[in-house]
């Protein structure tokens, strides 16, 4: 169990190269932070991030647990108005990664992956700096 509100080695705490390497972020809410997901074989992939350093839901109070949720939800409201996909899939895994976050795929079915599974990073679709910076102020307004 982690319990630390900040870890130097974590991607999600540190941001910076660690982060830039998968993500780009898009801003805060009241307890996480909205990545972008660089690889966008699913148009609108974004993660939230618990802005604390817990490995699992579980190690949050129960508070904090509601208003992260709430998070995840506003953001899942957020993709839909925006991408009008035909279902989101959330992913909340953290084998290596010992970071509460939810990956938020939104899936379209006539897209990549429809009926299956979710790949962690294809590596298929990756986008300009110009379109990387369109999605995220699309978001971003709606933070």
């Amino acid at each position: 169990m982690t319990n630390n509100i900040f870890d130097e080695n974590c991607s999600y705490c540190a941001e910076g190269a660690l982060l830039d390497a998968f993500g780009i972020k898009i801003g805060e809410l009241p307890m996480s932070k909205v990545i972008l997901f660089k690889e966008q074989s699913h148009r609108g992939r974004v993660i939230v991030a618990c802005k604390r350093h817990v490995d699992d839901i579980s190690d949050l109070s129960k508070e904090e647990r509601i208003q992260y949720m709430e998070d995840v939800s506003h953001v899942a409201s957020i993709i839909h108005e925006l991408f009008k996909p035909d279902k989101i899939n959330f992913g909340a895994y953290g084998d290596t990664m010992h970071h509460l976050h939810f990956h938020l795929v939104p899936k379209y079915k006539d897209g990549f992956e429809w009926g299956g599974v979710f790949a962690m990073n294809p590596q298929k679709t990756l986008l300009s700096d110009e379109e990387y910076a369109e999605l995220i102020e699309m978001i971003r307004e709606k933070l």
